[in-house]
């Protein structure tokens, strides 16, 4: 009986130690916290960085409590990060003990890179150079000032609406070019109506290139009777000359590249218009009908990227999880600082030329060089494995929106949302990078730098590429045993699911990738030469099979109005296995394809049970609502 008593003495004691260690794995996060206290749930912290920190160190000391994981568990509320979150690896957890940073039951907490302006008042006064529309409608607020500088942003959300910055074309309305000189690096524009434009500060021009757009920060403006001469500032004034694809189109039988011009008080002619006035160290705005700018929630992005999760080859962040977050406001700031000429996908040239004797040593017939760089992600990770978010949102991000650089294996993304991104929403893999030339075959020699056996899983992914238009849904470069099936993807102004990079028949990283029923449709809104579903390069072993396209909104500017598509296998498409993909249409293009590929049953007549199975699987589809 006493042997008994003290069995079960212990028993009862261990069970008491592993409850309190369990409990103090668990770290609480609220915003009316302070970072001194102890991170229970009585006790929060104030922010999610010391939270991290606390919870490092209980790695750090092997702490009992660690056992069973650590979650930090954030309250409802908005999470205003002054700089990006960082998560390193000493962060990193384990199979048993994973480290969570986690929505508190039925709470919606916001990691916001904004900031918050406030002292609207409507404007009395005459302001110099708005419309006489606007006179008298417009408000106006102090510009956010961060130590002294007045913060550059390129974005403005009004009640989580975006606002739009002020241009002379309202709506999908273009203008078009009148001719390109690629030896003065000019171009001529029909003159704007609008009176005064052509003296404007920061102008910047915004123009439709085949399958991309660029935006040129203006330097001078000539005018000469009805058409006005525009030189552009270095270096995108180079690139955009000597880059031949894309490149301005001109021709009289499917008319010259649209274009609109921005960022000019003379625009703002329309309510949902702003316009940040650098002198006046002000925001100018027009409310729409709904908006009442005394009680309005207005933003304006502050970082460029709000969380980082970054080891290094040898030590890698891993086990470290997001689940329930809203990832909320970023920017993006080279187009005001360099302009912005990509190749494809929102990849911009650093350098680009025709080759005056074609050829280089993978490709004979190549005619072009270029060297890109990669626009940044409101969330980055480079080398982690295990890692991953779960039914998390992202939107208002003014480039991409959830970023899998390089080094990663065996990362998942599942039941997550991508709304209002400026870019593309999920990016994954290699590309190229600066000194790599981007037509050339990526094959590193250490495997670990590339992006391994990621999961895309059932997300849903809409009004993205917004600003950028030559972005996609989800764009995956060199990526090895990447899954990606049953998202839902809609309303983009590009392509839907795009996989590989360089645009060669040779052998390179990318293999046994897997895009499987998704559901992609209402794309095209502005482009063209676009798919659904688009491929480049060799691809050994990868398989796209059931998914479901169709509703292709054919752009207004196009200058091929027919060439879009429902499946796009582009330059260097090889050993992939298409099946069981329901179209509208067999409109399909194979350009310059390699050998391997194999086509089996896709089209309209493939079977309704395959179908319906394309998209959003049942425990997933709430989170459209």
């Amino acid at each position: 009986m006493k042997r008994l008593f003290k069995y079960t003495i212990a028993c009862s004691f261990f069970t008491l130690v592993m409850s309190l260690a369990v409990q103090a794995a668990d770290i609480y996060v609220a915003p009316g916290g302070a970072d001194t206290n102890a991170g229970t749930k009585e006790k929060p912290m104030a922010t999610i960085a010391m939270a991290l920190r606390k919870a490092r160190e209980m790695r750090r000391l092997k702490d009992p409590a660690i056992a069973n994981g650590i979650h930090i568990i954030v309250e409802n509320g908005v999470y205003a990060f002054a700089e990006p979150l960082f998560v390193r690896p000493e962060d990193s957890g384990t199979p048993g003990s994973p480290t969570i940073i986690e929505a508190a039951p039925g709470a919606k907490p916001v990691f916001s890179g904004g900031l918050s302006v406030k002292g609207w008042r409507k404007a009395m006064e005459k302001i110099p150079g708005l419309p006489a529309a606007a006179q008298g409608k417009v408000w106006v607020a102090e510009a956010p000032v961060e130590a002294g500088r007045l913060l550059d942003f390129r974005q403005l959300w009004v009640n989580d609406q975006k606002a739009i910055r002020a241009r002379d074309r309202n709506a999908d309305s273009m203008n078009r070019i009148l001719s390109w000189n690629h030896e003065t690096q000019q171009c001529w524009i029909p003159k704007s109506k609008t009176a005064g434009w052509e003296n404007a500060a920061g102008l910047e021009m915004y123009i439709h290139q085949w399958w991309a757009i660029a935006i040129l920060r203006i330097k001078s403006v000539t005018v000469k009777g009805d058409s006005a001469l525009l030189s552009f500032y270095q270096p995108e004034s180079r690139i955009q000359s000597e880059h031949p694809w894309p490149a301005p189109w001109i021709s009289q039988k499917t008319g010259n590249s649209a274009f609109f011009l921005t960022n000019a008080i003379q625009f703002l002619d329309e309510p949902g218009e702003w316009y940040l006035d650098v002198k006046k160290q002000q925001i100018v705005y027009w409310p729409r009908n709904n908006e009442n700018m005394s009680t309005a929630q207005v933003v304006a992005p502050n970082l460029q990227t709000i969380a980082r999760v970054e080891g290094t080859i040898d030590n890698p962040v891993s086990h470290v999880f997001f689940k329930g977050i809203d990832f909320k406001y970023a920017t993006w700031l080279r187009p005001s600082q360099a302009g912005h000429v990509p190749l494809q996908a929102g990849m911009f040239l650093l350098d680009a030329y025709k080759l005056k004797i074609p050829g280089t040593p993978d490709k004979k017939g190549l005619e072009n060089q270029g060297w890109i760089g990669r626009q940044p992600g409101g969330v980055e990770l480079q080398y982690v494995s295990n890692t991953g978010f779960e039914r998390c949102n992202f939107s208002h991000m003014g480039a991409t929106g959830l970023d899998y650089i390089k080094g990663t294996q065996y990362d998942t993304i599942v039941g997550c949302t991508f709304r209002d991104i400026s870019g593309t929403a999920i990016q994954a893999g290699m590309f190229s990078d600066p000194g790599f030339e981007t037509h050339l075959p990526y094959a590193p020699a250490d495997e670990r730098e590339l992006c391994r056996k990621l999961t895309i899983s059932n997300c849903f992914i809409t009004n993205c590429a917004n600003e950028d238009w030559g972005c996609v849904g989800i764009s995956a470069g060199y990526v090895q045993g990447i899954n990606i099936d049953h998202n839902e993807l809609s309303d983009l102004p590009y392509s839907g699911i795009c996989v590989g990079w360089g645009w060669t028949k040779t052998i390179n990283a990318a293999k046994n990738n897997r895009i499987h029923a998704n559901l992609i449709h209402h794309y095209a809104k502005h482009m063209y030469d676009v798919g659904g579903l688009y491929t480049l390069s060799a691809m050994p072993g990868s398989v796209i099979s059931e998914n479901v396209v169709h509703t292709i909104l054919k752009a207004p500017y196009a200058h091929d109005p027919n060439h879009f598509f429902y499946i796009y296998l582009d330059e260097g498409s090889a050993y992939i296995n298409l099946k069981d993909n329901w179209t509208e249409q067999e409109k399909y293009m194979k350009n310059s394809n390699g050998p391997g590929n194999t086509w089996e049953n896709n089209g309209p007549n493939v079977a309704d049970s395959i179908k319906n199975r394309a998209g959003l699987e049942e425990a997933y589809k709430a989170i459209k609502n």
